[in-house]
């Protein structure tokens, strides 16, 4: 039966055109992203960058800590606080040791992630003096070449504030970091808390005195997990990780549905010559073993081109995370015969051919049903596509999706700030709509053309009757953009709203007109703020981002037996009139140095006194003074200003924001002008809370947002693949329509503007079931948002949708305009005669 596969194909591969598109398309980015995946998986083993000329680092490490468990930069408590003095004193013991201290500092019009360093660790990293000399003094600095010309003085930002220093000396530039050297004793002042200190003696000696403390030894390539830049490039490598799975996921259920649908739609069109197979002879195991063979043969062809085009799409995918900024730019893939390149490709191969043959097994199963019989009584319509296996799982879509929904908004509101979970309930509408499509042709149909039910032509009468008749033809076109435009509409207009109704709960939960925020810098420096405070009638409230630990009983799981605790350093009086909380239980007014505010999530009962140990290393008995209520992701503890100093140890010691407000009386238009005086040259700008909120926003939402673009361009290219290939194949197969039309006297113009009007009704049906399982979702939405935030803000793409539709469009002309004009040239005679 290949060989007559084979001849089926060469005879009909109009029919077949599409599903090898989708195939090669699915396969190629299966291809290209499994290539991306096991690389980001498994990345080359980089180089030491900051310890690179050192033969041993020493670093603190908790022994039970395990960084998975963990948001990506959270530090252990032995990272928080440092090493310690008394390790520093054995390790000098051992031989010479150079102490480094890495913290933020930043020169101005530099980038914002510039680091500051001693000078003693300067020629470890690969820096060399080319002019000038080194700093001497606590005013004196050395930055790389093309920073600042020599002996000119420059503003250098710090936690500490903006700072005037002297460039006495130029160093050679390196490509893992922006430096800027000071004084050993400067650089302590700057960072108490010393991040890492490289040996340079025997490193045995070394591992002998680091035995017992809260550190390790790192020697050869594994000095590259103490250089800075270690968390900016596994953070990358994370989101490349989260972003590649979700689009490989998506490309091969999409390509499964392509196939899957030309297949069927193509038994459909071929049912009388099934069933002249059957007439003549064939079993009903021969006929699907036939179909089954031509799903073998586009699966093989289509595999082997997607495999060729994947290697090449790789490359292409990769430059554009790079771009995008979620792939760090030296990650790179190639081919070579290594298994880590091949064992994707021949995956992606395989996949091909299964979902191209798995794709056809309903198609094959129906190929089989058909009788012999069917070959002398076949009639111009199709079947109707509304089998019971269609509705049973149309129906069960529909009510899991639309309970769901409803089990959201009225159950579990929260479950709108899981992003996967979350999109898996977006999803199922959508696909519902889709499998219904054929349930909906009819009623939809005549509710659309009822505006034209007294139409003096035949044209509208036509169109009507023929979408009805032929309901596995108009379903099969109006599917593919129901689901194309359902989730292009869903998934963006959930993600905006969500980040809306965030920026509304901030908004709503500040009080404060404006706000400080960095100006080209990544924060604010608590100094900065504290200037501004001094302005009389301006007041300034100073959330500073810290964490603390307090100990647990699951032991070295949960990170040595310590919990890790996201919390806030903020002033009470701040906390009480700037910040609006949801207070549960408590009272803000009993908040003092010795007490806290946590989330009532944490199940801590006010009054109770819970000893935390903070990333300075000190430990404090503070009592719960009240709790609060806390969305999912939002929920830290907030602490007194005594312990402010100790977010250094477990942050840069930035401020994200200070959130400006003015005394009674104050003039505002003065106050205003005075802080944009004191926030000259520091980094800082002044701005209105909405535009804070706005920014926040942005930023937060930026991973989630490329992760649904990407998916929707997929969702895209195999659904505009679906929608051409499935009008290319029916207009094709109705040459004996255009015959009939042109026999009953109906001129060329006439005949393709039935074919257009025919083609935009389906456009316009898929529309229609892609808007109502768009509204069943941005409902529940709508709902769950109130409950959760107090807020419903919802966004709609609408620009977005309406290019989509308008596309599809245009798709749908294309394919139909270009086979009816084929035809069109033809003879009528030849139309009528023409075998199928």
């Amino acid at each position: 039966m290949i060989c007559i596969a084979a001849q089926t194909l060469r005879g009909r591969w109009v029919s077949f055109l599409g599903s090898l598109v989708a195939l090669v398309l699915g396969v190629a980015q299966l291809a290209a992203l499994g290539v991306l995946l096991i690389a980001a998986l498994d990345p080359p083993q980089r180089p030491a960058q900051r310890f690179a000329y050192a033969p041993a680092v020493v670093v603190p490490q908790d022994p039970g800590w395990n960084p998975s468990h963990h948001d990506l930069g959270t530090r252990s408590p032995a990272e928080a606080a440092g090493l310690q003095p008394a390790l520093l004193a054995k390790l000098r013991d051992t031989g010479p040791v150079v102490v480094d201290r890495s913290f933020y500092a930043q020169t101005t019009d530099g980038p914002s992630d510039g680091l500051g360093h001693p000078w003693s660790v300067a020629r470890l990293g690969g820096y060399r003096l080319t002019h000038g000399h080194a700093p001497e003094s606590a005013g004196q600095i050395a930055v790389p070449e093309g920073t600042a010309r020599l002996g000119r003085a420059v503003t250098v930002h710090t936690v500490a504030g903006p700072a005037r220093y002297t460039v006495t000396g130029l160093v050679t530039d390196v490509p893992y970091e922006h430096a800027v050297f000071f004084t050993d004793a400067e650089a302590a002042r700057l960072c108490p808390r010393i991040n890492a200190a490289a040996v340079l003696g025997p490193v045995d000696r070394a591992r002998h005195a680091v035995s017992g403390a809260r550190a390790a030894v790192l020697t050869g390539a594994d000095r590259h997990n103490a250089d800075p830049s270690r968390d900016r490039e596994q953070r990358a490598l994370d989101d490349t990780v989260t972003l590649v799975p979700v689009m490989a996921a998506v490309a091969g259920i999409t390509a499964v549905f392509v196939v899957a649908s030309t297949f069927a739609f193509a038994v459909v069109q071929r049912r009388r010559e099934l069933s002249l197979l059957r007439a003549v002879g064939a079993t009903p195991r021969q006929v699907r073993r036939m179909v089954r063979g031509e799903a073998l043969l586009v699966g093989v062809t289509g595999g082997a081109f997607g495999t060729v085009l994947g290697m090449v799409c790789a490359q292409a995918v990769t430059a554009l995370l790079i771009f995008l900024g979620v792939t760090p730019s030296w990650f790179h893939v190639g081919f070579s015969p290594h298994w880590t390149v091949l064992a994707p490709l021949v995956g992606a191969f395989l996949t091909g051919v299964t979902v191209s043959v798995s794709g056809s097994a309903v198609a094959a199963r129906r190929a089989g049903d058909i009788r012999p019989i069917d070959a002398l009584r076949e009639a111009a319509a199709d079947d109707t596509g509304r089998g019971s296996g269609r509705r049973l799982s149309g129906l069960t879509g529909l009510v899991a999706g639309t309970g769901w929904a409803v089990w959201i908004a009225a159950v579990d509101p929260a479950t709108v700030l899981s992003p996967t979970t979350y999109v898996i309930s977006l999803t199922i509408p959508v696909v519902a709509a889709a499998v219904l499509a054929p349930f909906a042709v009819g009623p939809l149909t005549r509710a659309l053309m009822r505006p034209w039910r007294n139409s003096s032509g035949p044209t509208a009468m036509l169109v009507r009757e023929g979408a009805v008749t032929a309901l596995r033809r108009t379903a099969a076109t109006a599917a593919p953009i129901a689901l194309t435009v359902g989730l292009a509409f869903s998934l963006p207009a959930a993600t905006d709203s969500i980040g809306a109704a965030r920026g509304g709960l901030a908004q709503n939960q500040v009080a404060a007109p404006y706000a400080l925020t960095g100006d080209g810098t990544p924060g604010v420096s608590p100094a900065v703020a504290e200037k501004v405070a001094r302005i009389p009638g301006v007041r300034v409230a100073t959330p500073l981002r810290t964490t603390f630990f307090t100990k647990n009983d699951c032991g070295s799981y949960c990170g040595g037996g310590m919990d890790v605790n996201d919390a806030v350093v903020l002033q009470p009086s701040a906390l009480r009139d700037v910040f609006s909380l949801r207070i549960t239980a408590g009272s803000l007014a009993r908040l003092d140095d010795s007490a806290m505010v946590v989330a009532d999530s944490w199940h801590w009962d006010v009054g109770s006194r819970v000893t935390v140990h903070l990333p300075d290393g000190t430990r404090a008995a503070l009592r719960v003074a009240a709790t609060y209520h806390a969305v999912r992701g939002g929920d830290v503890a907030y602490l007194p200003e005594l312990f402010a100093a100790g977010a250094a140890y477990a942050r840069d010691g930035l401020l994200d924001a200070a959130y400006v407000s003015f005394a009674a009386g104050t003039d505002r238009e003065q106050a205003v002008a005075a802080i944009g005086e004191a926030l000259r040259g520091s980094g800082t700008k002044l701005v209105t809370r909405h535009q804070l909120m706005s920014s926040e926003s942005t930023y937060s939402l930026r991973l989630i947002k490329v992760r649904q673009q990407s998916t929707a361009v997929i969702i895209l290219l195999f659904c505009f693949v679906a929608v051409l290939n499935t009008l290319l194949m029916a207009t094709a197969d109705r040459r004996r329509d255009v015959a009939a039309l042109r026999t009953a006297g109906a001129t060329p113009r006439q005949v393709l503007r039935y074919f257009v009007a025919d083609a935009l009704l389906a456009v316009a049906l898929g529309l229609v079931l892609a808007l109502a399982a768009t509204a069943v979702n941005l409902g529940a939405l709508w709902v769950a948002l109130l409950r959760v935030f107090g807020v419903g803000p919802m966004r709609a793409p609408l620009g977005v949708v309406a290019a989509i539709a308008a596309i599809a469009g245009l798709l749908a002309l294309i394919g139909t305009v270009l086979p009816v004009r084929a035809a069109l040239r033809a003879r009528t005679l030849h139309l009528v005669t023409a075998r199928e």
